[in-house]
């Protein structure tokens, strides 16, 4: 893992967002008091003349306690073989039980940010919030996305700095 600068910094988006997926954790490492869920809807870009990662937690996620509390979050990915791993994160909560340990992955202090991160990912975004708000569905221009919503459980969306950026060869660019 190497650290990355934004303007090198290369990903098939994409394919990174829906094929590969993203754990999105917050927290405090040092206080013990985390969680993380798998997300696979997101991206980068530029807003406010800042480099941003955006991501959306559903109001019924135990991960949206602690981004709402916290200040900070991480993105990590993974190589394929932790696909298994990545989907029971997704699917269990951490109200109910210590997920993270029933996996093969195990958690890190980041180096710029509280949240955590995995010793197993190929890529680290460490992020700290600068901006949140509501999905509010008036605004939906498009009647079909309402169907992504049957529990009227809107997402919050939130935008995070990207402060630090590490990661195998696979993401940096060869200038």
């Amino acid at each position: 893992m190497k650290s990355i600068s934004i303007d090198e910094f290369v990903v098939k988006v994409n394919d990174l967002w829906l094929n590969q997926w993203f754990l999105l954790t917050s927290g405090d490492y040092s206080m013990k008091h985390y969680n993380t869920m798998t997300v696979g809807w997101g991206y980068f870009g530029i807003m406010w003349n800042k480099p941003v990662a955006v991501v959306v937690v559903r109001p019924t996620r135990y991960t949206y306690e602690f981004i709402n509390k916290y200040e900070t979050f991480t993105l990590c990915a993974f190589n394929k073989k932790y696909r298994n791993d990545l989907l029971l994160l997704g699917n269990k909560s951490g109200r109910d039980c210590d997920k993270i340990a029933e996996t093969k992955l195990n958690i890190v202090p980041s180096q710029k940010v509280s949240a955590p991160s995995f010793k197993e990912a190929e890529l680290i975004i460490e992020c700290k919030k600068v901006y949140w708000d509501d999905f509010k569905p008036v605004n939906f221009l498009d009647d079909s996305i309402e169907k992504n919503y049957p529990q009227k459980d809107y997402h919050r969306f939130y935008f995070g700095e990207i402060m630090e950026i590490r990661g195998t060869d696979k993401y940096l660019s060869a200038l």
